[in-house]
């Protein structure tokens, strides 16, 4: 069967009816994208009220007539069956392709209130309200308006006069053929007599409230109309502001080459198949899609209009829906896809307006794609909670329910994450600052050790203080007093000094440790103006014992050198 190419908006029923953070995380890419993307992308309406008026209507008899008498020739003739449903048949075929001559319009005219619109897909640009879509999402054109209204309004007034009609042919049994001719047959007459009065535009987007998520709280808010291009195959975008916006999540644009033929592209959107469906979850309803397809191939409009096909499946209500590459930057919008004559949509078939063209159009009206601290955060977030960093993750969820109350999702999030910790899964690496505090921690430790080690050995090799008073620097402690050899004069004990204990040397003058005599020889510990060199440091360490003479010390050895006069006795005196 023969396919047509349509823009896949669907309509709505009548009102009465219803970053090296930002790596990607071992997770497939749907499953990132998915995560990362659909806060941004959003259900949009479209709606238009009117009051609709018909007027009644009567069958020309004299038509009637003369068109049942062609009937029984058709029989003659054998063009017909002769039973009566052949002929019923026959006659309400030949009325439904000529409406105007077997009906005519009648008072009193016939009045509804009705509503009538579609529902399709936007996505945020800006965090305060910038929202893109597509042109046939916005609006449509009058022929295309009056069949949304005849649709939805006039079913009632179409089913009553088709009853009306098989009515009049007496006894004859109507199976669902029959019915189906003569509701056409008032469909037709219905919507070309149709007149519309009263007629206002509104549209919308689905957003939550605080708290709670994509569920039954989601209420319509306003959207105005900032600029509309020209409908599929044109370059069919729109742009919408709502108005008292903040910290809104946004999705990046990305460029014309970032893809190309091969590379797998992704539709986000909300297929009419779950949002039209009664029997689908207000959740279910409110969340988007996400489908997956090549790159077949880039096409151009007759009018120069740049297309890229795609095998990426899109449905009725998936207009106006962001298509991303794996590196989650929008490269187009799903604008329009192949259905065949009997309405199926073919999934081999989308067609994505490049991005390209959605640029140009944002900068005819000066505005700047931008992203908030909320996408910034919540992306980070997504990050470490997909590589079960639980702990890293959880405050930066609870950032971006501060920055945006009406966040859909991170709410889940963030119940989803303390479960996780609470359950012992998180995996979250010790930060720098942490490593930083250990390591100190460790290197202040093994510093105090060190210097308490040092402390100990010093008291270790401490020697005890001596008896007498500590000489100064650079003397050396006396010998003992002890028996000198044979030959040798004995020694007297030391003479009590003005400073100290002195030996005799020489004259009759104490010489002090740490001195320098004024004549005679050198005490200890000094280096003598005169005379022989007494041991103990110079002024570059001990001097070595006069040749033939034991080391100070021993035993044998002379306590001077050259002429010794032992002190006088005065003990007898």
């Amino acid at each position: 069967m023969a396919a047509v190419v349509m823009a896949v908006a669907l309509p709505a029923s009548p009102a009465a009816a219803d970053p090296a953070t930002d790596e990607r995380p071992d997770v497939p890419v749907g499953t990132w994208l998915a995560a990362r993307t659909q806060p941004a992308v959003q259900l949009t309406t479209f709606t238009y009220t009117a009051t609709v008026s018909v007027p009644s209507n009567t069958i020309n008899q004299a038509q009637i007539e003369q068109l049942s008498q062609q009937a029984v020739e058709a029989v003659t003739a054998g063009k017909i069956s002769s039973d009566e449903r052949s002929i019923a048949k026959w006659i309400f075929q030949q009325i439904a392709a000529n409406v105007d001559a077997y009906v005519s319009a009648a008072t009193p005219e016939r009045t509804v209130d009705a509503e009538v619109g579609g529902m399709c897909t936007g996505w945020w640009v800006t965090p305060d309200g910038y929202m893109v879509t597509g042109a046939h999402c916005v609006q449509v054109g009058e022929t295309e308006l009056s069949q949304l209204f005849a649709q939805q309004a006039l079913k009632k007034f179409n089913e009553q006069d088709a009853k009306e009609i098989i009515n009049g042919l007496g006894d004859l049994a109507a199976d669902e053929e029959i019915l189906k001719l003569a509701q056409q047959i008032y469909i037709t007459f219905n919507t070309n007599n149709m007149k519309l009065s009263n007629l206002k535009q509104s549209l919308n987007v689905m957003q939550s409230l605080p708290g709670g998520g994509v569920d039954k709280t989601a209420k319509a808010v306003p959207a105005e109309l900032v600029s509309v291009g020209e409908s599929y195959p044109g370059k069919d975008f729109a742009l919408l502001k709502v108005n008292g916006q903040q910290n809104l999540p946004t999705v990046p644009l990305g460029d014309d080459a970032d893809v190309r033929t091969g590379d797998t592209l992704y539709i986000s959107g909300f297929p009419g198949l779950v949002t039209n469906t009664p029997f689908f979850s207000l959740e279910s309803k409110l969340e988007p899609a996400l489908t997956e397809g090549p790159y077949n191939a880039k096409r151009t409009t007759q009018t120069g209009v740049p297309y890229i096909q795609t095998q990426a499946p899109s449905y009725k209500g998936n207009s106006g829906g962001p298509v991303f590459s794996k590196d989650g930057k929008v490269i187009g919008m799903l604008i329009a896809g192949t259905v065949s004559e009997g309405g199926e949509a073919s999934e081999s078939e989308s067609f994505v307006l490049p991005v390209g063209i959605i640029k140009e159009k944002l900068g005819e009206k000066n505005i700047k794609p931008a992203q908030a601290i909320t996408t910034t955060r919540y992306n980070e977030a997504l990050n470490d909670f997909f590589r079960n960093h639980y702990s890293a993750a959880l405050p930066k969820f609870r950032e971006v329910q501060a920055l945006f109350p009406n966040h859909p999702y991170v709410a889940k999030y963030i119940s989803d994450t303390q479960q996780a910790i609470s359950a012992g899964k998180d995996e979250t690496p010790k930060s720098i600052l942490v490593w930083v505090l250990i390591g100190a921690g460790v290197l202040v430790a093994i510093v105090i050790a060190l210097v308490l080690v040092s402390v100990l050995r010093r008291r270790r090799r401490r020697r005890p203080e001596p008896s007498f008073a500590p000489p100064s620097y650079g003397a050396v402690p006396p010998p003992p007093w002890q028996q000198l050899p044979a030959g040798q004069a004995q020694v007297s004990p030391p003479v009590q000094g003005a400073y100290g204990q002195g030996y005799g040397a020489g004259g009759n003058e104490a010489a002090h440790y740490g001195s320098a005599p004024h004549n005679g020889n050198a005490p200890y510990g000094s280096a003598p103006h005169n005379g022989n060199a007494q041991y103990g440091p110079g002024q570059y360490g001990p001097p070595a014992p006069p040749q033939g003479q034991a080391p100070l010390g021993d035993q044998t050895r002379a306590v001077r050198y050259g002429q010794f006069m032992p002190p006088p006795d005065d003990r007898n005196a």
